[in-house]
């Protein structure tokens, strides 16, 4: 599903991932696992399409979507959502704008768009908040809108930069297993950015450890 070949980055002279080898299966839970400034973040971001790498490819399905210094294919046509770690919701939007936003890029008509809302609110188990302003939702409830802002697209790719960091350790472990269970139910391909190793654990059937901008551990599970 996803291939990268010797890919590096560098930042302001700063090598921030060195010659990373790295492949993804359709429809699996990958977890990567490394402290803050270990440039596990930085490789989501390339993935997304966000920056380019300065050396290196990246292949999502059949087709070279980054090599050195470009970006070929833009981060809306690559098929992939991404949850952020501050959830990056739109305070001036309800939670059904929040979540029709994508689907309104993409020129989903209207009908459509509202069918789909609701549809992903009830997923996530947000039936009737469709109405409600973000800012009056618990940490626990932005983060299901976060949710069913990324699957609503129906990506093949779902990126998750430590989604769950904010919350406290039993939201924490509750939503966990929400995420597995979405995963499962719709099949897309998880790449998961945690410190947590506990947490990497509970959600992934693989791991890669990243330090220094290296792999230097790979276990499956």
């Amino acid at each position: 599903m996803i291939k990268i070949r010797n890919l590096s980055f560098m930042y302001e002279n700063r090598t921030i991932l060195n010659k990373i080898d790295l492949s993804v299966k359709a429809n699996e839970r990958l977890v990567l696992l490394g402290s803050s400034g270990s440039g596990k973040s930085t490789l989501l971001k390339l993935i997304a399409g966000f920056i380019a790498p300065d050396s290196g490819d990246i292949v999502i399905g059949s087709k070279v979507v980054s090599k050195e210094g470009s970006v070929i294919v833009p981060p809306h046509r690559r098929a992939i959502s991404m949850v952020f770690q501050d959830l990056a919701l739109w305070p001036h939007m309800n939670v059904g704008e929040n979540i029709a936003f994508g689907l309104k890029m993409h020129k989903v008509p209207p009908k459509e768009r509202a069918e789909k809302v609701k549809a992903f609110l009830a997923l996530v188990g947000l039936p009737a908040y469709e109405k409600k302003k973000t800012e009056a939702l618990s940490g626990g409830e932005q983060q299901r809108v976060a949710l069913a802002r990324a699957l609503v697209l129906s990506p093949k790719v779902v990126l998750m930069d430590e989604p769950l960091s904010s919350l406290d350790e039993a939201l924490n472990i509750r939503l966990r297993q929400e995420i597995i269970t979405l995963q499962e139910k719709l099949g897309f391909t998880l790449v998961y950015v945690t410190h947590n190793r506990e947490e990497g654990q509970q959600i992934a059937q693989r791991i890669v450890e990243i330090q220094n901008g290296r792999i230097v551990e790979r276990s499956v599970f």
